[in-house]
């Protein structure tokens, strides 16, 4: 059998990966819906706050997943089956020792409970739901680990189709027992079933793939392929540190300076962006496997071209879900949840803009990760995350929850959206990244024009919620992309993403007739 291109790989996960994380979204919004009708809003509160909790805790897995991954590739590659077999026992017993470290420390936790609630909900069995939500965490990092070996070979859509199966079958089992019993408790127990079964699976089909997993492996690393793993290892973490800081600790302090009933409402919105976001980077990430590839065989120039072609895209994507979500977000909430669950205007726009801003990253973050640049802006983490819990405390203290959102911008912009590109550049394309930085500076200029154009004419729709989402949505699919398309039009990067879509839509509705 003829071996599948690169292209026709990224092709192929980027296309399974958007459908199959579209379909688990829609589950996840209606699973999401019948939750917020049939339970208090201290269930919702409390959801948010043990998942971000818990969030933190991952801080133990270091990021070591990226790093093996990325030491992959070059054995993959070489088709060196022990070399992967040592990389895989390596990776097998790190996450053995983060399941048992997750559930001892998320044990301590315990008697801290109230400290991070200010205001305790009146919720029955409280400890025993949050020991739900710890052992879905540590079951997840049991047996999972194969996964990194399928994605690592350019299959990622497996295991987005494993994912997200799984995924709609916890949601539907949820929303039976949401109907039928409306017992949270029994919500979480099936939770974890399928959490535990999914992994099985998952597990079980690396296996096929890869039978040479389960064969016996004594070989050790050279010393020198450990320490780099090792120090690969080591930047993660403060990468994992400043991420979590980052993106896991607004619940945690809406809930403790406003209220766990802010902090419930936040994560319905939470959830909406997370789920969009989710989408763009599966469909993105979908090329990474390619472009770790790709950084062991190609020339500074050709990434470059990729590079530039990969960050237009996601500029493109983010910017016209970003105005979606602004426009589209609360009328959304207001059916979907009700109005008691809707956050004012302005804090939506600085939402909309933090999930702008961290998504023009993603092409930076997938190339920096899959050539393995870690170690080069390990500091640039630590500072993000010092930055973040300073001014959002700073913030929220004056401005409510809009100070926690605003934080998390200042802390992105003075850190990340600068340093990532000059690691790049510096360090990979070997060329200054100024002119980078001018591009930034105009992609920016545009879409802050099309938002703005956009909003006028969405100011114009009026009178019941339904309505307004539905003409809101029309002039969302319309304007911004009419305006991007012609002010990209004679581009090459614009002549990369439409034969990119028309690559996708062949896939979709044609099929490979090769």
């Amino acid at each position: 059998m003829k071996q599948k291109s690169r292209t026709e790989y990224s092709v192929m996960n980027t296309t399974v990966a958007f459908l199959a994380q579209t379909l688990a979204i829609f589950m996840g919004f209606f699973t999401r819906v019948v939750f917020t009708r049939t339970l208090s809003e201290g269930y919702v509160g409390i959801n948010g706050l043990f998942t971000d909790i818990l969030n933190i805790l991952s801080l133990s897995e270091l990021g070591v997943g990226t790093a093996i991954t990325y030491a992959l590739y070059a054995p993959i590659a070489r088709r060196d089956i022990k070399k992967q077999q040592i990389l895989m026992r390596m990776f097998r017993n790190f996450y053995r020792i983060t399941a048992g470290f997750v559930l001892l420390a998320g044990l301590c936790l315990i008697p801290f409970l109230d400290i991070l609630m200010k205001d305790r909900p009146d919720v029955n069995h409280l400890i025993i739901i949050y020991l739900l939500y710890l052992l879905n965490s540590v079951v997840s990092y049991l047996l999972i680990y194969k996964k990194t070996l399928v994605d690592a070979h350019q299959m990622n859509y497996i295991t987005v189709m494993y994912h997200n199966g799984f995924l709609v079958l916890q949601d539907i089992l949820q929303i039976m027992v949401l109907f039928l019993t409306r017992n949270f408790i029994l919500f979480l127990v099936i939770a974890v079933v399928c959490t535990i079964i999914g992994n099985i699976c998952m597990s079980r089909k690396a296996d096929r793939l890869f039978p040479y997993l389960k064969e016996p492996c004594k070989e050790q690393l050279p010393q020198e392929e450990r320490h780099d793993i090792l120090r690969n290892v080591k930047a993660m973490l403060m990468h994992k540190i400043g991420n979590v800081v980052v993106n896991n600790t607004d619940n945690l302090l809406i809930s403790s300076f406003v209220g766990i009933i802010s902090a419930g409402i936040y994560s319905n919105y939470y959830l909406i962006i997370g789920s969009v976001r989710q989408v763009l980077e599966q469909a993105m990430l979908g090329v990474a496997a390619s472009v770790g590839n790709l950084g062991v065989t190609e020339e500074n120039e050709k990434i470059g071209r990729i590079f530039d072609s990969l960050f237009f895209i996601g500029y493109w994507l983010f910017g016209f879900a970003g105005v979606c979500l602004l426009e589209l977000l609360n009328p959304f909430v207001k059916l979907a949840f009700g109005k008691k669950y809707l956050f004012p205007k302005e804090i939506v726009l600085i939402l909309c803009i933090n999930f702008f801003i961290n998504g023009m990253r993603r092409a930076v973050l997938i190339f920096k990760e899959s050539m393995g640049l870690f170690w080069n802006d390990r500091y640039k983490a630590i500072a993000e995350a010092v930055l973040n819990l300073v001014i959002s405390i700073l913030l929220v203290t004056y401005f409510g929850v809009a100070g926690v959102f605003a934080g998390t911008f200042c802390s992105t912009v003075l850190t990340s959206v600068w340093v990532e590109p000059y690691v790049i550049y510096k360090y990979r394309l070997k060329k200054p990244v100024t002119g980078f930085f001018v591009k930034y500076a105009g992609y920016l200029g545009v879409m802050a024009a099309v938002w703005g154009i956009t909003e006028y004419f969405c100011r114009f729709i009026s009178g019941q919620a339904f309505m307004i989402l539905v003409c809101r949505l029309g002039i969302c699919l319309i304007v911004p992309n009419i305006l991007l398309w012609f002010a990209y039009r004679r581009t090459a990067e614009w002549k990369v993403l439409w034969n990119l879509l028309k690559k996708i839509v062949e896939k979709v509705f044609i099929g490979d007739k090769r």
